[in-house]
């Protein structure tokens, strides 16, 4: 990457790559790993108790000299207090997801905190751009966990939300190789946020069973359930065969947010139940085939990036002459 982008002039990073902020799965130790790499680490507070977020900050802090972030979903109930916590502890950077970025954008960016929002259509793009945030995510429907209702594609998606704002413009969703990458910056993009490949990374801080589900899922191995309560992407399982019967029965929200309950989630990615655990992650899971190492993954993305590059340069796909 031998020109200031962007996304690398906005963090201050090597590398124009974002580590999704992923719950259970992206802790401290994840966050450094991705920072320490040349990319921007995030850790994950939509899994975290006030007090768990500002001591895996301590402990990120003491783990890289890199500039890192908090991903923080705005659906829970304790985002007040998640806030008030990134602002003492002088977070520099916060993505915000799965809700309204009015309420917070000001707030944060009076602090000096560099502000994104993760969208996955064209109104919410001009309503974050509105609120004054410093970039912007347009997530694909291939992306795991949280999801747009729209189902609009990356391929789709990231073209439209160009010709709708300036500013800098992060892709994500079906992202896990440098040849994913270049296609992202081809369509307009800036960066490239990156969720499934590092939940399957070793410093991950999901449960190793999950991350060996990962690497093993194959073609159609997820999908995108709960459009009622909240979409998300599964991997299926016996809990997503529950969640299927009960929406071919039409089941009401309330049945829905009863049979999701609490903790499932947590009781999936982070303490390993593969058959009764909500299990989050992309399409692209699909092509992820070992856990590897944060340095690794990066290394090899920049390397496919470069070649994907030359091959399309030498390549004569225009008139068909060989």
């Amino acid at each position: 990457m031998n020109t200031i982008n962007p996304v690398i002039s906005l963090f201050g990073i090597k590398y124009p790559i974002i580590q999704a902020g992923m719950i259970w799965c992206s802790s401290w130790r994840l966050a450094a790993a991705v920072s320490n790499a040349g990319g921007l680490g995030l850790i994950g507070a939509g899994s975290m108790y006030p007090v768990v977020l500002r001591e895996h900050i301590r402990k990120c802090k003491a783990a890289t000299v890199h500039p890192f972030g908090v991903n923080v979903p705005l659906l829970y109930p304790q985002t007040d207090e998640l806030m008030d916590i990134i602002i003492s502890e002088k977070v520099p950077i916060v993505f915000t997801s799965a809700g309204n970025p009015a309420k917070y954008t000001s707030l944060l960016k009076k602090q000096g905190i560099k502000v994104v929002h993760v969208i996955a259509n064209r109104k919410f793009a001009l309503k974050a751009a509105e609120e004054g945030v410093d970039a912007i995510v347009a997530e694909g429907f291939e992306a795991g966990g949280h999801n747009g209702i729209e189902e609009t594609t990356t391929m789709a998606l990231i073209p439209m939300i160009r010709e709708t704002v300036d500013i800098p413009l992060i892709a994500a969703g079906g992202i896990a190789t440098g040849h994913q990458m270049l296609a992202a910056l081809v369509l307009g993009a800036d960066g490239v946020q990156i969720g499934s490949r590092f939940a399957a990374s070793e410093e991950s801080s999901a449960h190793p069973s999950f991350k060996q589900m990962i690497v093993e899922a194959g073609d159609g191995a997820t999908a995108l359930m709960l459009k009622k309560v909240v979409p998300v992407r599964l991997l299926k399982n016996r809990f997503y065969e529950q969640v299927k019967e009960a929406e071919l029965r039409a089941a009401s929200v309330d049945k829905l947010k009863e049979l999701l309950g609490k903790g499932r989630a947590k009781k999936g990615m982070f303490e390993g139940d593969l058959d009764e655990g909500e299990l989050e992650i992309g399409q692209v899971s699909s092509i992820i085939h070992s856990i590897m190492p944060v340095s690794e993954i990066i290394t090899n993305l920049l390397k496919e990036l470069e070649e994907a590059r030359k091959k399309i340069s030498t390549s004569q796909f225009i008139d068909g002459s060989q």
